[in-house]
């Protein structure tokens, strides 16, 4: 299932979805003009974990640079198709986010998944020397709290019926639910054969959707509050 767009109309305007957006492509552009020097830039700026490990345990690099790579990796893409996907899905569901929070509450959100997550991923992948680069993390969590928020929002999704697609109107627990359980159950599997699963971090996606859920319980927002959204 591919989400189109969603029926959930913010009440204002997405300006920090915006500047996210704007961030992580002019981001890419950059890398994309680095040419040769792009290797080691993203070596040196992505979230390389034995880097996290081995700063932590032996002192062998100062704490603060490798660290500081948990951040600087969220606005780093592996290509053309890591971007436009996740931009697609921060520009469908982060309106609503930022609008329920609240501009700088939900950029302290946004930075917060993303760390999760990536903590997380770490957590599993102590060892790698895989760089992770994407803001695949963080948007998870907006994910998970736009779920957590509106549940029933309809969202307009391309199902597959193989050999054809068809466009139809879904509820956002079953959009966003499908695709959390493709998550889990991928991650589950990179376990049982002892690899981040290919060069995807699962588990960044589950840990950022599950902090986006909890986040939303713990500040009491899931509760319905007078607006112009119906959510059917």
């Amino acid at each position: 299932m591919f989400p189109l767009r969603d029926e959930n109309p913010s009440r204002s305007a997405p300006v920090v979805t915006r500047v996210l957006i704007g961030l992580n492509t002019l981001a890419f552009l950059y890398e994309l003009m680095l040419g040769r020097a792009l290797t080691p830039f993203v070596l040196t700026w992505a979230m390389v974990p034995a880097r996290l490990t081995l700063a932590a345990r032996y002192g062998e690099e100062s704490v603060l640079r490798p660290g500081l790579t948990i951040f600087t990796s969220m606005f780093l893409h592996g290509g053309w198709l890591h971007l436009i996907g996740n931009m697609w899905y921060l520009w469908i569901f982060g309106d609503n986010v930022e609008d329920r929070l609240g501009r700088f509450r939900y950029l302290l959100f946004y930075l917060a998944a993303g760390v999760v997550a990536a903590l997380l991923h770490y957590a599993i992948n102590p060892a790698s020397e895989a760089p992770t680069v994407g803001a695949s993390g963080a948007i998870a969590g907006v994910l998970g709290a736009y779920l957590a928020a509106y549940p029933r929002a309809r969202v307009i999704t391309l199902v597959p019926f193989f050999p054809f697609f068809r466009v139809m109107a879904l509820p956002a627990a079953l959009v966003l639910g499908f695709w959390f359980v493709v998550q889990f159950f991928s991650g589950a599997l990179s376990l049982g054969f002892g690899s981040s699963g290919g060069g995807v971090a699962w588990w960044a996606h589950v840990g950022g959707f599950a902090f986006g859920i909890v986040f939303m319980w713990i500040m009491n927002l899931v509760r319905p509050r007078p607006s112009s959204v119906a959510e059917v």
